[in-house]
């Protein structure tokens, strides 16, 4: 074996040219594929974030059947005060769990005595709320910087308050009906203006829990969602699991099942552009490997051929089929560890300069964030596995042809 290495090393630098124009071709494709993956990861992480720590939160919790019919925000969907304390109890038990904020959701007319509109609101507790979705803070505009949200007070969404002409101190009017159908107002002070997350189309504001409570008539503390924020996202799949498992199994008194747990890919389309992502990547990976197995087919072809004496020569001399076979194959696999390494140190390059450049970009109506590609351990070792492989393939038919050719035809060849 250390021989055929070594005969296999002089061979590619025999045809030097064709052996540097091929491990840069493979060069090329990896470099494609991290610079592709770590760019488009960032983006994505970077669009996963502002989504649950700006509104969403990593997971929600619900009564069975709620979000379903979440588009009407019904409150007799809501969960009852001792539900809520159970789920509570179980997040404060949860070692995956950095913050919960429970919530309800509220559909009402907003006046400014002048005009009127629909509005969408979240009724939060501030202090639960900031830790559970802590991008939130930095949407709201105006108002007092240490308390972003009081008792009677509404944080309006930029769409509303631009086209109703509102601004912080006015005085404004919620009328919103409540579950058994009597309809309820009550003035409140615009305590400052919530910028939309996906563009100009957010039409959510922010009061109170104690408020929506005094609004809605409620007795007893309800929510309609528990939204939760999660110590590490990469555990997201486990802690969704251990939570499912805990809650859903939860029946009521006519032993039908009580919550619904869903993690933020259920609550947003924009997950939809996660999954687009990641069909991408795919695509280019696919796109990796036609590369480097058209370029390794194609210099092991012409190696065969230019060396057809060469091969015959070593056959008559007693070489078998199987040490002409490893020797051909070692070639290809020799440019693909080459290629690979080049490209790998390239893409790490790469990378390191766009982190130091800075660039930055707009996502909905959030601005200059600064887009941060890495690339991940798993990632290198995937795409370098994959190379190699296709390395070795591409080998395969052109070392086969070889080992299988005859000797004496061989030598006769011109």
């Amino acid at each position: 074996m250390p021989n055929i290495l070594k005969i296999a090393t002089r061979n590619l630098f025999r045809y030097k040219r064709r052996s540097l124009l091929t491990a840069t071709l493979v060069t090329l494709g990896v470099t494609a594929v991290l610079l592709f993956i770590s760019v488009a990861g960032s983006f994505k992480n970077m669009m996963i974030g502002q989504i649950t720590d700006s509104m969403l939160g990593h997971i929600q919790v619900h009564q069975k059947g709620y979000l379903a019919a979440i588009d009407s925000l019904p409150l007799n969907r809501n969960m009852k005060e001792n539900q809520v304390k159970k789920v509570q109890e179980i997040l404060e038990n949860n070692p995956d769990v950095e913050a919960f904020s429970p919530r309800i959701k509220i559909g009402a007319m907003f006046s400014n005595y002048a005009e009127t509109t629909n509005i969408r609101l979240n009724a939060v507790i501030p202090e639960m709320e900031f830790k559970t979705v802590p991008l939130l803070r930095d949407r709201i505009t105006g108002g007092d910087t240490k308390i972003l949200l009081k008792k009677g007070e509404i944080l309006v969404p930029e769409l509303i308050a631009k086209g109703m002409d509102v601004k912080v101190g006015d005085e404004i009017v919620l009328v919103t009906t409540n579950k058994d159908g009597s309809v309820n107002g009550q003035s409140f002070r615009v305590g400052g203006i919530v910028e939309g997350v996906t563009g100009p189309g957010g039409r959510d504001g922010y009061i109170h829990l104690d408020d929506a409570q005094t609004l809605l008539r409620m007795e007893a503390k309800e929510a309609s969602e528990i939204a939760i924020r999660l110590k590490n996202m990469n555990r997201l799949a486990a802690a969704f699991t251990t939570l499912s498992n805990t809650l859903e199994p939860i029946r009521n008194k006519m032993d039908k099942p009580v919550f619904e747990v869903h993690t933020w890919e259920k609550l947003t389309p924009f997950f939809n552009i996660a999954k687009m992502i990641d069909l991408m990547t795919l695509f280019i990976k696919i796109m990796l490997v036609a590369i480097v197995l058209v370029s390794i087919m194609n210099v092991m072809i012409m190696s065969v051929y230019e060396r057809i004496n060469e091969i015959g020569t070593i056959a008559a001399m007693g070489t078998s089929p199987g040490k002409i076979l490893l020797l051909f194959l070692t070639e290809g696999t020799l440019l693909g560890l080459l290629g690979t390494a080049l490209g790998v140190t390239v893409s790490l390059i790469a990378i390191a300069a766009l982190r130091a450049a800075q660039l930055s970009f707009d996502f909905g109506q959030q601005k200059g964030l600064i887009l941060n590609p890495t690339i991940g351990m798993a990632d290198m070792v995937a795409i370098s596995a994959i190379v190699i492989c296709i390395a070795v393939l591409g080998s395969l038919q052109p070392a086969w042809k070889a080992a299988k050719m005859d000797p004496i035809t061989a030598l006769r060849h011109v």
